[in-house]
């Protein structure tokens, strides 16, 4: 069996790297640069991935050579087509073996420390998976202009929208509608050009801070849009339950704030995650070395 274990956590902006030993104990980490298979062919993840196992190692005190007896897992952003993944994996790394992931697997285990069980991401983005006895099934994921429906974006901008009709006078306004032309310019001139100016789905996640501080005092608006974000959420806790999985972690900031409302909804089923997507990264390092032999 490999001697060590290499994790990647590789995200839009930087990635990190981990290496731990034979009992999953962490020995280095370091942070690479963007990490996203979708961007530029994935040259830049390669990059970052290469530079930073040479910084562990050499932070280790562990010869670079012994990356041949260490099985590596990489759980990438935009690796949801299978073609991306293994276009990475066949690239040339130095490790005995590479395991490349949708980013959401490495979360998935982690929030479970490798047992079975789903995971829900609701963050800027959102998306679903979940293993039960072997079946893996992934939902979502698509991306802000086809889906992401759970995520932060998707609701930030219906919010954006919500305000716009709102303050045109085709719909009911509130202390939050008022609150978002504020925020985006005072006026709904300035709010068409905030709109035009190269938004990205991040620039509507970021009123989700001030769409929960009027939810938490009663604004109607805010109070009926968080209920279509929630039945949104209902679909992906019934889609898991039909499918077997006993536990559903969520991760991601606005899904962690949302932890309060998410457990009076669905009870115990529901849960934080146990690790962080790194972890879980070294965990199906692991489990792809024990299923080696």
């Amino acid at each position: 069996m490999p001697r060590y274990f290499l994790g990647v956590d590789g995200g839009g902006t930087n990635c990190r790297i981990r290496l731990a030993d034979a009992d999953l104990t962490t020995l280095a980490e370091a942070r690479g640069g963007r990490s996203n298979l979708q961007l530029e062919d994935g040259d830049p993840a390669y990059r970052s991935i290469t530079e930073g196992t040479r910084e562990v190692f050499a932070m280790a005190g562990i010869d670079f050579a012994l990356t041949a007896q260490t099985h590596a897992c990489f759980g990438m952003a935009g690796a949801r087509l299978p073609s991306a993944r293994e276009a990475f994996a066949a690239r040339d790394w130095p490790f005995a073996q590479v395991t490349v992931y949708d980013d959401i697997d490495i979360a998935r285990a982690g929030a479970h420390e490798g047992e079975d069980g789903a995971v829900i991401i609701v963050g800027t983005g959102s998306a679903g998976m979940a293993l039960v006895e072997g079946a893996r099934y992934q939902i979502g994921g698509w991306g802000y202009f086809i889906g992401d429906q759970m995520s932060g974006a998707i609701l930030g901008r219906e919010l954006v929208r919500r305000a716009v009709e709102a303050t045109d006078g085709l719909v009911p306004a509130s202390p939050l509608t008022r609150a978002v032309i504020d925020t985006l310019g005072g006026s709904l001139d300035a709010v068409m050009a905030w709109s035009f100016d190269k938004r990205q789905p991040a620039d509507y996640g970021a009123l989700m801070p001030l769409f929960i501080e009027y939810f938490e005092n009663n604004d109607p608006v805010a109070v009926e849009l968080m209920e279509i974000e929630l039945g949104y959420i209902d679909n992906y806790v019934n889609y898991f339950k039909a499918r077997g999985a006993g536990k559903l972690a969520v991760v991601g900031g606005f899904g962690q704030r949302l932890m309060p409302l998410l457990s009076i909804r669905y009870g115990d089923y529901v849960c934080l995650p146990r690790a962080e997507p790194l972890h879980g990264a070294v965990i199906l390092a692991r489990q792809n070395a024990q299923n080696a032999f």
